[in-house]
């Protein structure tokens, strides 16, 4: 089977009863995350998660099919498969998977870096047992309603304007927003049978506390190339005890968006017009467009699939490596920075030595 991100709301649940791999791709990396929490939470017995590496299965592709029916072959707990990846690492592991009979728990599987034209999603979207879907970045109108839906669910009555600002201080990740509803409900107590009204004044109040938390400079200080602001920033990180995890979440949305930007710009694009109609289309915030111009011209082809695949490692490795996080996302950001540092010198100096 095979969904857009319009149809899947409507296939997810027959989805979870009738398939048994599912593969989410394309730069909304927060939409895969979404839609496969969704079909975990569609499942008749979720059971418990295991986590894999698309790394690790592309040197060990057996071990995904031996996880997933350990259960049909010995009994035993239910559970469920999660797997991140990166591009096709999980394409042969996927294969020898369906080439056997044996039934086997369901696998999730988020993708960064691939697309439904992917070889691991052909492997899978004529099949009746499994769903391909992808995920384009979001504009601010989609993920506002979907902030709607979530502060609905949580007993919230959220006015439009509300579910835009948070939508927008989101960074248009559905991840980080459900974290504001749910800060939003516990602040008003807020609960289905006991539904509340959410203010201006209260969404300011929960957000007092983090407010100076603010990811966007060191993301631009970075991927911009602004070697003078990475260390000051780096140091800012340090001092607010900024979590790790979120700030590259951050460098994560951003790198989606580039993504979506450089397929809409192709080769040769005006970066700058492209941009004003991005801005109109509400899809690119106004204050984000001198940040994105610059970085644009630094993240394209190879170099922002390099980009993708070092933040996706990055991930893995915070969360295998919790203690030391913050010394791993320094060094990792200060590698990245590096890159864009030299982009921006080689382009500077060409210009002046023509």
């Amino acid at each position: 089977m095979k969904a857009t991100r319009k149809d899947f709301g409507g296939m997810a649940a027959r989805a979870a009863q009738q398939a048994r791999v599912f593969f989410f791709c394309g730069p909304d990396e927060a939409g895969c995350t979404d839609a496969a929490e969704k079909i975990v939470s569609l499942l008749d017995v979720p059971g418990e998660r295991v986590e894999m590496a698309g790394a690790d299965l592309r040197k060990d592709p057996v071990r995904l099919g031996d996880e997933a029916r350990s259960n049909s072959l010995f009994g035993g707990t239910s559970r469920h498969i999660w797997v991140r990846a990166q591009g096709d690492e999980a394409h042969d592991a996927v294969q020898i998977l369906i080439e056997n009979p044996v039934d086997s728990c369901p696998v999730l599987i988020v993708t960064t870096g691939a697309t439904d034209k992917s070889r691991t999603a052909k492997l899978l979207a004529a099949r009746n047992d499994a769903l391909v879907t992808m995920f384009h970045p979001p504009d601010l109108g989609t993920v506002a309603a979907a902030v709607r839906t979530m502060a609905n669910g949580a007993g919230l009555k959220l006015g439009s304007e509300l579910a835009e600002r948070i939508a927008r201080g989101a960074g248009l990740d559905t991840r980080l927003a459900r974290s504001e509803v749910t800060k939003l409900a516990l602040y008003l107590d807020a609960m289905p049978e006991t539904p509340r009204a959410v203010s201006s004044a209260d969404l300011d109040e929960i957000g007092a506390s983090t407010e100076d938390d603010d990811f966007s400079p060191l993301v631009d200080a970075v991927l911009g190339g602004k070697r003078a602001m990475v260390g000051p920033e780096l140091k800012r990180m340090k001092d607010q005890g900024i979590n790790p995890v979120g700030l590259l979440l951050a460098f994560e949305r951003r790198a989606a968006q580039l993504a979506g930007l450089n397929a809409r710009l192709g080769r040769g694009g005006d970066v700058g017009a492209l941009l004003e109609a991005e801005a109109a289309a509400r899809r690119v915030f106004w204050k984000d467009k001198p940040a994105l111009s610059a970085q644009l011209r630094i993240w394209r082809g190879p170099r922002l699939a390099r980009l993708v695949a070092r933040l996706v490692a990055m991930h893995q490795s915070l969360l295998g490596n919790s203690q030391d996080s913050e010394l791993l996302l320094s060094q990792g950001l200060l590698e990245i920075a590096r890159t864009a540092c030299l982009d921006v010198e080689h382009r500077t100096n060409r210009t002046a030595y023509p």
